[in-house]
């Protein structure tokens, strides 16, 4: 994660932003369409989580209450005390994401492709960030509607996308 949070401080600072490249979605714009876009300020996002229908999914928002802004097109999911986070899928390296003011941007997490797996691990909460340079929402595996706890094994996440049907799309079956 330290490489993430690395060039997020190069892409807020401005320097190398233009190395950094994403495909746009509505709603969603690269950083240097219609002027630049700072980092969206932490106060500024409301991030929401749930768990989805299917099992090991959580679904994500985070919403803009600011002016336009950008975030890490890479949700930040951390789960409880363990190392690491949640991987992209696909792949790809940081890169802006423009959250027009009053816009909600959405992925989907798969916590662990099996749930029954003896390797996943428990977890009592979740953590999600619309950037890695921010700290953000610690969520509880209740307030999930996850009482017996978040089970992980080999987290990923989508993109973040306009929608929620194209973040739930986008994950891997």
């Amino acid at each position: 994660m330290h490489a993430r949070s690395l060039l997020a401080a190069t892409a807020a600072a401005g320097l190398g932003a233009t190395l950094l490249t994403f495909a746009p979605a509505a709603g969603a714009h690269p950083a240097g369409s219609a002027g630049r876009a700072a980092v969206c300020k932490e106060a500024s996002l409301h991030v929401a989580a749930s768990a989805s229908e299917a099992p090991g999914v959580l679904r994500i928002s985070v919403t803009n209450r600011g002016p336009a802004c950008v975030v890490d097109r890479i949700p930040t999911v951390t789960f409880g005390d363990l190392d690491g986070a949640a991987q992209p899928f696909p792949a790809t390296e940081n890169a802006p994401y423009r959250i027009g003011e009053g816009r909600t941007a959405y992925a989907a997490v798969r916590t662990v492709d099996d749930p029954g797996s003896p390797q996943a691990r428990v977890v009592d909460h979740v953590t999600v960030a619309g950037d890695p340079s921010h700290r953000g929402s610690r969520i509880t595996a209740d307030a999930l509607g996850l009482p017996d706890g978040v089970r992980v094994w080999e987290p990923v996440t989508t993109w973040w996308k306009p929608t929620r049907a194209e973040a739930d799309a986008a994950l891997p079956s």
